[in-house]
């Protein structure tokens, strides 16, 4: 980090809660989801705006999810909407030969996601989707500073101490925040000055993505509405992705500094040529508009944070490209840590739930992070040619790596320790420690996802007329926990009403006696399959135990009578 100069007078001493330093996507993520729970914060981000390059665009469902809850799925959609027909995967020696191959041709064959998700998977790229996210967070109150660096920080046990500079205007500020989240990149100065080291197998390949315009190029792709095209020529592969369908376009060429091949190399007319001849059109018109040199590589951090300060995103792990595993990942960090920060800056969790956020995510980024070098095979994605296969193998589809992930350990009751982090198929049945089950329910005449509910709040699920109704809001009121509490069922005491055929129980892996605990993030907290003897005290104790509060007294109902 650049050392603030010796003659600096701080003055100035702005106090947040949460510094986040890094504006890009995961950033804005995190500054957003904070700001849906009210956390004050203020982010820092030294490029003087959101991305300009279209990168980073697949947008999974889990995601989406997320987004949907935060109320913004609407104007990522519309940001998005050009790209809203477009798909598949295509392989091919090039667009004008026969040798072509649809790797998959829909993301979502049969419509069958319905069932699973009141969300779907969308393309927008990162400088689409930035800029929404921005907005959204400043319509919250955020504090969002561009061209602005973070040069030191230091922390001590009640908090951080670092010293910000305006680029524009020279300004050094000192920020005083609870905690920090660094959300720097892959570079991370501040993982760097905490000598976090990383595990895995390091750089995998290159690339430069080149911006591009074309007219002529659309009618030659035609109607195939691909997300990605990897073009296989020997002598001039690559892939290629529409921004508009239209004229605008990306072409990610290998670049291969390993043989010493230099950025300078790229010149405007080898980079037209490369294109041509990856095409297979000489006469292809081609404006070169931007380059951008991108690193592809699988490291997950050793540990996600020290004492007061954390990582989240490209900070935290590397993932090559394919299946665009890597943003998601940053993008679920970011939701995953904001509850959490919500929960213990507003009293109503000890600090050590805060050391579940690395127990938890990390075990993911690394089996998402082998999963991603494994689809980079499978995929040939230019430029990577390993010398073993990587580990993980094929680890499910795409779908159950995106939203199929559990968390043995960690801010969760009851998990299977032996399940894998990400399952070879997707079960999503109500277990401790797995995104919740999705189900349309009435609430007052509007209809919801049971997703809708999981945001700001813990959540019980229990039937109607069961003692768990009192039960739940008896110990939420114990332990000052804010809990939600739902009735299911098609009664005149029901909160929520399942939509016919919603056997809302059996989709939770409960009887019609039971409960379910749901974190703000969506992730099944605890359960109980049947009635218990005393449910207010085992749903305090559960609650003490997830939110790291200690062990609870008993209620003076039962602790007279043994229960």
């Amino acid at each position: 980090m650049e050392e603030p100069p010796a003659n600096t007078t701080e003055t100035t001493v702005h106090r947040v809660p949460v510094l986040i330093v890094g504006g890009s996507l995961v950033g804005l993520s995190t500054s957003m989801f904070l700001s849906r729970h009210g956390v004050g914060h203020l982010l820092v981000e030294k490029h003087s705006g959101t991305s300009t390059h279209p990168r980073g665009r697949g947008i999974n469902v889990r995601s989406m999810e997320l987004f949907r809850r935060a109320g913004v799925e609407r104007e990522i959609r519309q940001a998005a909407a050009v790209l809203a027909d477009n798909h598949g995967i295509l392989q091919a020696r090039s667009l004008t030969g026969d040798d072509q191959e649809w790797l998959f041709k829909e993301i979502d064959p049969g419509g069958g996601l319905a069932r699973i998700s009141p969300s779907g998977w969308c393309l927008c790229s990162q400088n689409d989707i930035e800029p929404v996210l921005a907005e959204h967070s400043r319509e919250y109150g955020a504090e969002l500073r561009f061209s602005t660096e973070l040069l030191t920080f230091d922390q001590d046990p009640d908090g951080v101490t670092a010293v910000v500079k305006d680029h524009l205007t020279g300004e050094h500020t000192t920020v005083r925040a609870d905690y920090l989240v660094a959300a720097d990149g892959p570079r991370s100065p501040v993982r760097e000055q905490l000598r976090i080291g990383q595990s895995g197998n390091g750089e995998l390949f290159h690339n430069v993505s080149l911006t591009f315009t074309s007219r002529s190029l659309a009618a030659i792709v035609g109607d195939r509405r691909f997300i990605v095209c990897y073009l296989t020529e020997p002598e001039a592969d690559g892939a290629l992705l529409p921004v508009d369908n239209a004229e605008r376009w990306v072409f990610h060429a290998p670049w291969h500094p390993e043989h010493g091949e230099t950025l300078e190399d790229f010149t405007d007319e080898r980079c037209r040529e490369h294109i041509r001849r990856a095409v297979g059109d000489p006469d292809l018109d081609v404006e070169i508009t931007g380059k951008a040199p991108w690193h592809a590589a699988e490291r997950v951090a050793l540990r996600y944070g020290e004492g007061r300060v954390f990582l989240a995103g490209d900070s935290a792990h590397e993932m090559s490209p394919t299946g665009a595993f890597g943003s998601n990942t940053g993008i679920q960090d970011a939701h995953n840590l904001a509850w959490k920060l919500a929960a213990v800056l507003g009293g109503w969790a000890g600090r050590g739930l805060l050391d579940t956020y690395s127990e938890e995510r990390m075990p993911v980024a690394r089996a998402t992070s082998e999963r991603a070098s494994a689809r980079s095979v499978e995929h040939s994605h230019p430029g990577y040619t390993p010398a073993i296969t990587p580990g993980g193998g094929p680890q499910g589809g795409v779908l159950t790596v995106a939203m199929g992930y559990g968390y043995p350990h960690g801010a969760v009751i009851g998990a299977d320790p032996e399940r894998p982090v990400v399952p070879g198929e997707l079960r999503l049945i109500g277990e401790p420690g797995t995104r919740a089950p999705h189900l349309w329910v009435d609430r007052a005449g509007e209809r919801l996802s049971t997703l809708d509910l999981y945001e700001r709040t813990l959540v019980l699920l229990c039937a109607e007329g069961s003692d768990w109704v009192n039960a739940g809001r008896r110990a939420a009121d114990r332990l000052s926990v804010p809990l939600d509490v739902y009735a299911m069922g098609p009664g005149p005491d029901a909160d929520l009403v399942p939509e016919v055929g919603g056997e809302w129980a059996e989709r939770h892996g409960l009887s019609q006696s039971g409960a379910l605990l749901v974190r703000p993030d969506g992730v099944v907290a605890w359960r109980a399959k049947d009635a218990v003897q005393d449910p207010e005290n085992a749903l305090a104790t559960a609650l003490a135990e997830l939110l790291r509060l200690g062990t609870p007294k008993k209620s003076q109902a039962t602790a007279g009578n043994g229960g």
